[in-house]
């Protein structure tokens, strides 16, 4: 009788072995395949980024460079006013880089899962549509306010340090996000409005903006020196050096515009700068009162008003006269000396010698 020389005990541990040696194959290759995507996403995720910092960097740099300035806030100074497609671009490069890295993060997740098990997704695909529609009804508002703000954001619609109306709340925007917008109102409550709950907004701080200021006088005034006197008054305002870089356009008065048993009302109207309008008033009213003075006409009485809404918006920056230097004057008996003109400048301008005595 032979025997077979094959012990079964060696043969089952070999067995074993072999399979284990499989299933450490296995693993490794799928968790090589596993750490692929996640490198890939890494990489992709980093490109994309570096793609939308570039082209950020770049709308930013070519608004500057129209400005003619170095700093961000400087741009508010330059007639371009492009510091809005700087917040503007800024703004939509932080979401697209949100947008990239929550989508980068799902197809890495879903990658994973299949190089695990293929046939796993079935389940989990019926899983994630069952969490999705329940999520869908829930966080509709979460959504609508994300797509509301985003139009809002692209459409330029709002920006920091507008005044604004927005139904729910009026006053400074202090912050804009795709979710929510923050406003300060004129006492200084901070509001969070939400984005889908805005229908309409009303911005008070594009383009330009009109002064309108209706004035009583007594009813025995003489329209037409009254309407002479306020002109005069508005034009002096518009060509005062201090000023005039807040007047657009020339004023005008719009005539008789109520009349009552004790007053008539005339309007005058000036258009000027959209962050220029209050301080304007401010100062056209004081002028047009010391006009009134030196006609000797005094005004009627007038009924206390308090602001609100739209009104008390318009005032949540305050007072904000412009501040400019002197302009040099030269002494009456002053020699005038030749200069060399400066670079920008189309003339050569004789100014006086201030070194010297006048005197002299």
């Amino acid at each position: 009788m032979r025997l077979d020389s094959t012990d079964p005990g060696t043969a089952t541990t070999s067995g074993i072995w072999a399979d284990l040696g499989r299933i450490a194959a296995d693993i490794g290759l799928r968790a090589l395949g596993i750490a692929a995507i996640i490198v890939g996403a890494l990489l992709l995720a980093w490109i994309l980024r570096l793609v939308i910092r570039r082209v950020v960097k770049r709308i930013v740099a070519g608004a500057k460079s129209k400005a003619n300035v170095d700093d961000t806030r400087a741009i508010e100074a330059s007639p371009l006013a492009q510091v809005r497609l700087v917040q503007r671009t800024r703004t939509l490069g932080t979401i697209l880089q949100n947008i990239v890295n929550v989508t980068l993060v799902i197809i890495a997740l879903f990658l994973s899962v299949q190089v695990i098990n293929e046939n796993i997704l079935g389940s989990f695909a019926l899983l994630s549509a069952a969490i999705g529609a329940g999520l869908g009804f829930g966080a509709q508002n979460i959504v609508k306010d994300v797509l509301n703000g985003i139009f809002i954001v692209a459409e330029d619609q709002i920006g920091i340090g507008d005044v604004v109306d927005l139904g729910l709340a009026t006053g400074i925007v202090e912050y804009v996000s795709v979710r929510i917008t923050h406003v300060r109102d004129v006492n200084g409550t901070l509001w969070y409005v939400r984005n889908g709950e805005i229908t309409r907004i009303g911005n008070m701080s594009q383009g330009w903006s009109r002064v309108i200021i209706d004035l009583a006088v007594p009813a025995n005034a003489v329209i037409e020196d009254v309407e002479k006197a306020m002109l005069d008054s508005a034009k002096g305002l518009a060509k005062d050096p201090k000023w005039r870089t807040r007047v657009i356009e020339q004023p005008e008065v719009w005539g008789l515009e109520s009349v009552s048993g004790d007053a008539l009302v005339i309007r005058l109207v000036m258009k000027t700068r959209a962050n220029a309008k209050d301080d304007v008033a401010r100062e056209l009213r004081m002028r047009l009162k010391r006009a009134m003075d030196d006609m000797g006409i005094t005004l009627p009485q007038l009924n206390s008003i308090t602001l609100s809404g739209l009104e008390g918006a318009q005032r949540v920056r305050g007072a904000n006269p412009p501040k400019t230097k002197p302009t040099p004057v030269a002494a009456p008996d002053a020699k005038p000396v030749w200069r060399p003109k400066r670079k920008g400048t189309t003339d050569a301008v004789p100014q006086a010698d201030e070194t010297k005595d006048p005197s002299a």
